[in-house]
């Protein structure tokens, strides 16, 4: 039995399991900034443009850890602050996020992802290469859109 899975989930049904250890907006939303911006650290987080509040930061952070979708260790360059990153279970959500940028570039007109036609375009024609292929970046500290990092 995995001891890090939320008990008192509402049902057992798998959509709803997802729901609730993944599916609220900052939750994705910090899943996104370690993936496309490489973003680690608390301020990093923090300064993203959704304007999430310290403490809702502080509590988002400290249950995706609690659920093993994180992993949190003291900066090598500065042991006040840490760094925050995807565990093996986390780096399992990668292919979600890519499936909601798909979704994302093909009905909302104003997405930022549209810039990106060659990468949304290899996406949509190879979306298990492009995920094996994120994920092993991000497991080894790189993320999609290293410039993108605020």
């Amino acid at each position: 039995m995995n001891t890090t899975c939320k008990e008192d989930v509402r049902s057992h049904c798998a959509v709803n399991y997802g729901v609730e250890i993944f599916g609220d907006r900052w939750s994705l939303l910090i899943i996104r900034d370690i993936v496309f911006a490489g973003k680690k650290t608390y301020g990093e987080f923090l300064k993203s443009e959704e304007g999430i509040a310290t403490n809702v930061l502080a509590s988002r952070l400290a249950f995706l850890e609690q659920q093993g979708i994180l992993s949190k260790a003291p900066s090598p360059d500065d042991r006040r602050k840490d760094f925050y990153t995807l565990t093996e279970k986390g780096l399992d959500l990668i292919p979600i996020v890519l499936d909601i940028v798909l979704w994302s570039a093909k009905h909302d007109s104003k997405s930022y992802v549209r810039r990106r036609k060659e990468f949304v375009a290899r996406l949509s024609q190879s979306p298990m290469q492009v995920s094996e292929e994120v994920k092993a970046l991000v497991r080894n500290g790189g993320c999609i859109f290293p410039e993108s990092k605020e």
